[in-house]
């Protein structure tokens, strides 16, 4: 069998110039840089000592024909290693990286000729290291072509009377043998397909750490001058940073001149003002809903692929499916962008109960409901006002059933076919009608709902019913469910944790069932203390027949028996105690599962 990859080695001074000239593209270096200075003096030390470093691993972007004939030699592009690389880039070229606001800023690492060996040499720069003439405040400035060793040298040694001028030497030549290291370099061949190239990745990288295709994608996107890639790849870095901190934009507008030059800066200057966080998407989900959307694919191996020209059917690389690819790629991602879209999702999302992030677990079911979106958008057999509706049902059933969970891919792949195939409103009726069956509410629900987490589909739609219907919290009359939900000291236990522990010895497995949670003022919680249903539902029932001052603000029956029902307790809480806990649980289930589904079909 034919290798798939080579190795070679190059010198770290080698490695620099390739990527200064071009031949191996690390587009990351434009993107924040994520190790801090301690790691990179600790890869200077490493260098110094001759210890390994690791392997670089590159992978060469397949030859594509071009128009009339001939062929365009694909990019290099570093795959792992780019963090190593920019670091060496920062200490020993003296470039800027940018740090996590995207500002501009030098690594400075210093050096110590008269480091006695027992520790590293190597220090970051500080104002006071800068102070001591022992230390040289930045490296950098012994890799200039331009540097002289022995002026440096010698005004080293003037102002550190009483050194020793050979080991001051030697050391300094040392420090200057680090361009010469050997770096190892892994080059996977090009016909390599994005998996292959993944599962060598995964087989070299000690950490087994996964290579993504995100990540695959955003690589050969920023390696593509020839389409702009640069300037798209930063739009979609931008975005979704803006999306987290809105206040990211004036840094942007104050130090990337270029970008706000561009025809991304008014598409992303929304952002600005936006403080909505029910969906923050990063990188991963602008590819993945712009690829669902503009190519009707869900595998987002495929992306760089037809980025790259490939030609499925006749199995070579075309410039012509490249350029159409690109141009499509952009489309998606601005109208993934678009203020009125974004938010005219999101406000699908939020009128479907949706309200807080806290509800919001499954980026699958939330990308392909935005892809959803866009594409019922542009159908023509769809009322405009009908839209939103259909994308809300679509994703609480994907959230319910756990439908991009898992195999996501293949599984949106095969969505977005069927729909294509057969129009949307029949495949969701087809669906639907198989996943949803009555067997599903009375059976399947009930028993999703057997769990500890809050991060279940069954538990999190279920929230979103009661903020959907504005529903009180327990023994309240206007203090809404809706309000709090982002407020994780709000659950409590209907059958407190304390008295479940004292009466039946329960473990945390049994008490802390989502079954047994309500949202709940945290005043009434400390009233209620470790009391039985019994005696506390008791409390409430009474105070109000009584006219008696209690724990809650519910001042009669019928508005009590509601809000009971609201919040899904059963009619018999009043009589039950720490023997009833598991038939209690029983019961809520049910009654939680019929709520959910009255919820579903009205929506």
């Amino acid at each position: 069998m034919k290798d798939r990859f080579s190795i070679t080695t190059y010198s770290v001074q080698s490695i620099l110039g390739l990527i200064d000239h071009g031949d191996i593209a690390i587009p990351e270096i434009q993107r924040p840089f994520v190790w801090d200075s301690t790691k990179v003096r600790d890869l200077m030390d490493s260098l110094y000592h001759g210890y390994p470093t690791g392997y670089l691993i590159t992978w060469k972007n397949p030859d594509v024909k071009i128009k009339g004939g001939g062929t365009a030699e694909g990019k290099t592009v570093l795959i792992d290693g780019q963090q190593r690389v920019t670091a060496m880039m920062a200490a020993l070229a003296g470039l800027p990286v940018l740090n996590d606001d995207y500002e501009s800023k030098r690594i400075k690492i210093a050096f110590n000729p008269l480091y006695d060996g027992d520790d590293t040499p190597f220090a970051v720069l500080t104002p006071f290291i800068d102070k001591d003439p022992a230390w040289i405040s930045d490296i950098s400035v012994l890799f200039a072509p331009d540097f002289s060793s022995f002026k440096f040298i010698t005004d080293y040694i003037a102002a550190n009377e009483g050194c020793n001028p050979d080991a001051v030497s030697s050391r300094i030549d040392d420090l200057k043998a680090i361009a010469a290291r050997q770096l190892g370099c892994i080059a996977v061949d090009a016909d390599c397909t994005i998996d292959e190239v993944t599962e060598i990745f995964i087989r070299i990288n000690s950490k087994g750490a996964v290579l993504s295709q995100a990540d695959f994608a955003m690589s050969k996107i920023a390696a593509d001058e020839e389409h702009g890639g640069n300037m798209l790849r930063k739009a979609i870095d931008y975005y979704c940073h803006l999306a987290v901190k809105p206040e990211f934009w004036e840094t942007v507008r104050a130090h990337d001149r270029e970008f706000m030059a561009s025809e991304y800066a008014d598409k992303v200057e929304w952002l600005r003002n936006d403080r909505d966080d029910i969906y923050d998407p990063d990188y991963n989900d602008v590819l993945r809903v712009a690829f669902m959307h503009m190519f009707s694919r869900g595998k987002l191996a495929d992306l760089v692929a037809l980025l790259s020209g490939r030609d499925f059917e006749a199995r070579d690389y075309k410039s012509e499916i490249a350029d159409r690819s690109f141009q499509k790629l952009h489309d998606g991602v601005v109208r993934f962008m678009s203020k009125s879209n974004f938010q005219d999702f999101t406000a699908a999302l939020r009128s479907a109960g949706f309200v807080s992030s806290s509800i919001i677990s499954s980026k699958g079911a939330v990308n392909f409901a935005y892809n959803l979106y866009l594409t019922l958008r542009e159908d023509s057999t769809i009322p405009a006002t009908d839209v939103k509706r259909w994308v809300q049902r679509w994703y609480v059933m994907s959230v319910l059933t756990g439908r991009y969970s898992g195999s996501s891919e293949s599984i949106m792949d095969r969505d977005i076919r069927r729909i294509a195939e057969q129009g949307f409103i029949p495949f969701y009726k087809e669906v639907t009608a198989s996943r949803l069956s009555d067997t599903f509410w009375e059976v399947e629900l009930p028993q999703n709902l057997v769990t500890t987490s809050v991060r279940t589909g069954a538990w999190m739609v279920y929230v979103a019913s009661q903020a959907r219907a504005a529903d009180n919290t327990l023994f309240t009359n206007g203090f809404k469910v809706a309000d709090i939900i982002g407020n994780v000291g709000d659950i409590h236990h209907i059958f407190p944790k304390g008295y479940l522990r004292d009466e039946i010895n329960a473990p945390q497995r049994l008490y802390n069932q989502v079954a047994n949670y309500t949202f709940l003022e945290k005043r009434i919680n400390i009233a209620i203390g470790k009391k039985s249903p019994k005696e506390y539902f008791g409390i409430a029932r009474d105070a109000i027949t009584s006219e008696d001052g209690y724990f809650g603000d519910i001042a009669d029956l019928r508005t009590l028996r509601s809000n009971l029902e609201a919040n899904c307790i059963p009619e018999g809480i009043f009589e039950m105690e720490a023997a009833d806990y598991e038939d209690f649980l029983a019961q809520r289930r049910q009654l939680m599962a019929k709520k959910i589904e009255q919820y579903f079909k009205n929506l």
